[in-house]
């Protein structure tokens, strides 16, 4: 399986790392060895002070395609959850600055928490989704689909366009404002609408 991953697919997140706005969307992804399931704790790595949390709603793939046009795109996912892409940030800045790839800022072990994945037909208001991150019980992010720059259907077409998406494969679409570092002894909370979904600890 892959995970593949959209950037700056919300625009207040963009204007707070004082990115440019894209045109398209951004891709990159992350090897399976990034993935945390169960709720299992997230050790910050020694390589980074500097680790940001972003709450992401996640695609879960149901069928192999290829050139998939957004018309036809609702029908490669029927299951939804969240994910947190956790990102070195300081690594990234780092690697970016000198213009290098910043894969080991995305794409280390244990990078990439999901919770559980449901059925979008649980959703009354899908493909209106709310979702929110707390942090020891503070709320740190919170976003609203409705606000994404290129929606599910979007995202599934263009990334279809550059790789072919298989069963089982994972899509973050993206954070909304709020990322801010985590640090041992935090505890993370997330919500898909009402419903708590994930809940671990920062090591």
């Amino acid at each position: 399986m892959r995970i593949f991953c959209v950037g700056r697919n919300y625009a207040e997140h963009i204007e707070e790392l004082r990115n440019e706005r894209p045109t398209e969307p951004v891709l990159f992804t992350k090897p399976d060895t990034a993935l945390l399931r169960n709720n299992a704790p997230f050790f910050v790595p020694d390589f980074s002070q500097e680790v940001h949390h972003e709450i992401e709603i996640v695609l879960k793939i149901n069928k192999l395609g290829k050139h998939i046009r957004p018309e036809f795109a609702a029908s490669y996912f029927d299951e939804i959850g969240l994910g947190i892409d956790f990102t070195a940030r300081d690594v990234q800045d780092t690697l970016k600055k000198k213009g290098l790839p910043w894969d080991i800022a995305k794409g280390f072990d244990g990078s990439a928490p999901v919770s559980a994945f449901f059925s979008r037909s649980q959703f009354a208001s899908f493909p209106e989704l709310h979702f929110r991150l707390m942090v020891n019980d503070q709320l740190r992010q919170q976003g609203d689909t409705r606000l994404m720059l290129w929606n599910f259907e979007e995202i599934i077409s263009h990334v279809s366009r550059y790789f072919t998406i298989r069963p089982g494969d994972y899509i973050f679409t993206g954070t909304p404002a709020g990322v801010a570092r985590v640090q041992p002894g935090d505890r993370l909370t997330a919500y898909l609408g009402d419903e708590l979904v994930m809940a671990f600890n920062v090591r």
